[in-house]
Order: C-alpha cells, then sequence, then structure tokens
C-alpha cells in the first residue's frame, strides 16, 4: 500500500478478487453469530474495555474501524459522489480520533459496484469527496478498504463468494497486515449486524451505532459490546476509555 509523506491521506484498497480459502473458512458459515439482548452503551461480557492500548508488545498499534454508510454518511446507498453527505458530527468525531493518535480505518461493502450500480472508478471519485468534506474538519482517514464482490453478481467479475465482503473478515485481517493493527486491542463501529459479526469474528470490540440501519438490517443476528446513538456518541466511549 502507497503511503504519503507528511499527514497521513487515505490509501484506499480493494480486497484481491479471489475465492475464499479453506484455511480460513468459518466453519460456522456467514450466519453465525452471537445471540443475546442488545445492550446500550454497556459491555457484553461486563469486563471488555473500549480504550484501544496503543501498541502490543509486537509493535502492532490499536485501530478504529469504521463502516461508511450509515456511520460516516448518511445515504445506505451512494452511487454518486453528490449523494455523499455527511452525518452531523461524523467529521469531527473522526477528528477527535485522529488528534488522539488512533489510526482510522474504513471498512465498507461496495457491492454496488458488482450489480453495475457504480464503477470503482466512480467510487473512487466518492471516497475523494469524503477525503475532502472529512478535510474541512481538520480530519482524515488512514485507510480505506472495500469489497466490491457479491456470490450473485450481475457482472461475472465481481461474482466472487469471498471472504473481504463484510460479515467476512478479511478487510479486517489485510489491513492488520498492511498497517500493522492489532486485532484484539481494536474497536468496530457498525450500524448493520453484518458490521458487528465482522467485528466480533476478528476479535475486534464493537459498537453499534443507532444511524443508519441501527442493527434492524436483520441480516445475521450479533451482539456488540455496546449500542449508542451515533458515531460522536461512539467515539466518545472510545476516548473516555482512554482517560480511565
Amino acid at each position: 500500500m502507497n503511503r504519503s509523506s507528511g499527514r497521513p491521506r487515505a490509501n484506499e484498497k480493494v480486497h484481491a478478487r479471489r475465492p475464499p480459502e479453506s484455511s480460513h473458512a468459518n466453519p460456522s458459515g456467514p450466519e453465525a453469530s452471537d445471540h443475546g439482548s442488545s445492550p446500550s452503551e454497556r459491555n457484553r461480557s461486563g469486563e471488555r474495555q473500549f480504550a484501544p492500548s496503543d501498541t502490543d508488545r509486537r509493535g502492532r498499534v490499536a485501530a478504529v474501524f469504521l463502516d461508511r454508510d450509515g456511520v460516516i454518511n448518511e445515504n445506505a446507498f451512494v452511487n454518486d459522489p453528490n449523494d455523499l453527505v455527511l452525518i452531523p458530527g461524523a467529521a469531527d468525531a473522526i477528528a477527535r480520533l485522529n488528534r488522539a493518535s488512533l489510526p482510522v480505518v474504513v471498512v465498507t461493502n461496495q457491492g454496488g459496484i458488482a450489480m453495475g450500480y457504480l464503477t470503482e472508478e466512480t467510487l473512487g471519485a466518492i471516497h475523494d469527496r469524503l477525503k475532502q468534506l472529512l478535510a474541512v474538519a481538520g480530519a482524515f482517514v488512514d485507510a480505506i478498504y472495500y469489497c466490491p464482490h457479491i456470490a450473485n453478481a450481475q457482472l461475472p467479475a465481481y461474482r466472487v463468494d469471498c471472504r473481504c465482503r463484510k460479515p467476512g473478515t478479511g478487510m479486517l485481517e489485510e489491513a492488520r497486515e498492511d498497517l500493522g493493527i492489532d486485532l484484539s486491542k481494536s474497536v468496530l463501529v457498525g450500524d448493520s449486524t453484518s458490521d458487528i459479526l465482522a467485528g466480533i469474528r476478528a476479535g475486534c470490540r464493537t459498537i453499534l451505532v443507532e444511524t443508519g440501519f441501527g442493527g434492524k438490517d436483520g441480516k445475521v443476528s450479533a451482539v456488540p459490546d455496546a449500542m449508542v446513538s451515533d458515531l460522536a456518541a461512539a467515539v466518545d466511549l472510545i476516548l473516555r476509555g482512554r482517560s480511565t
């Protein structure tokens, strides 16, 4: 992954178009889940904390993973740069993570590419607009990973039952290797059950926000460590843990 000098800027990466490796297959399948009642700003076990440690003994860093649609921006489906509208307070929340020296990594399913609704080039323009809007608030993301695959894609090139599409963990694992991230010390913030299950499978702590789908997408059953109103509240929770 290419990196720029000076202030970090978002690096965009598509997970390789390859079928899942059997060594990484989850025997429970994509619908595997954790069951239970939905918590509200409390951790699932009563013991897990949301304060990411700066580094572990191997020098790996903690990070904050963010879903894009419904967490950072308002529209569930963005097929044109002009459709990208930030959720109020989202850019300032990311800027607070930046100031706390926590890497911010976007992991987003973009199956609209596989269905022919937009191209990867258009997605690049959408992410350029995202970077511009964040920069107005003095915010940036360290990397963007996206999955363009769907098993029943209209476009054959993207017809892959892959590990990178959430609730698969491929994007998080690739970020781990690219950026030296310790997933067990990291937090994933999402608005869908697929986001939360991906975080759980990867070993991250998870926060569900009430914006976007608010966990009501019904795709899988997954219980987050906490549920809060929006990204700003999620960052409050993460940073509060670091100060205690």
